[in-house]
């Protein structure tokens, strides 16, 4: 019988750091005398990669600069790393539903942008790292919303699509979970507006952290 899996998107997600990628984004773009974008319109790339991301933000230019901007944007966040600038606060609820989760008998796993530097990180500093049997990133998989990571998860967990959830606040993250057959919950209080989450395939919409863990069970008990 499959395992049971529920894969967490990060940024948006688990943890609130649109404003310190906003902060690396804003530098970037300053030290190339681009056109800042506002934070309305760069918090609708967050979640994919950073070279799909520029593209969306920087259609006219050249995929070379787009993966220029990105390493650009990489050095920036390092440098609000080193400064001790980066903040990136775990959602309130995360803990108890992922202990929840646990209880429950699910596997967890994490599917997102981030590299796997800036993902262990994130991780480390909230003393969840190991809770995860699987953590895939954008340094070994297409971006979202390609089902990629979501497939190699299931792999790693032992699990099927059809005992594997998706928790994520964007579009990208509901359109890989259906895209990989798995079972999408939006997060509400992320990034995208819910209609968008529903409109990309998501089954529900959680207000609240806690509410995924009442969506998960209403589910699993028929």
């Amino acid at each position: 019988m499959a395992n049971r899996l529920a894969v967490f998107d990060c940024d948006g997600t688990l943890v609130d750091s649109g404003a310190t990628i906003y902060a690396a984004l804003k530098e970037t773009f300053r030290q190339r005398e681009l056109a800042v974008p506002t934070p309305q319109i760069a918090r609708r790339v967050i979640g994919l990669s950073l070279i799909e991301a520029m593209a969306e933000l920087l259609p006219a230019m050249s995929p070379a600069d787009h993966s220029d901007l990105a390493e650009e944007y990489k050095r920036n966040f390092m440098a609000l790393r080193a400064a001790g600038q980066v903040e990136e606060p775990l959602f309130k609820g995360v803990i108890e539903l992922l202990d929840a989760l646990e209880d429950d008998g699910w596997l967890l796993a994490v599917a997102t942008g981030k590299s796997d530097r800036g993902l262990k990180h994130c991780l480390d500093l909230h003393g969840i790292h190991a809770r995860f049997v699987s953590l895939q990133t954008a340094d070994r998989h297409p971006s979202k919303p390609h089902p990629s990571m979501v497939e190699q998860a299931m792999a790693d967990a032992g699990a099927a699509p059809a005992t594997t959830f998706v928790v994520g606040d964007t579009s990208f993250d509901m359109a890989m979970a259906a895209a990989a057959g798995a079972l999408p919950i939006g997060a509400a209080w992320g990034y995208h507006e819910p209609h968008e989450l529903l409109e990309a395939g998501a089954m529900a919409v959680a207000e609240h952290p806690l509410d995924v863990l009442d969506l998960i069970r209403e589910h699993a008990h028929g």
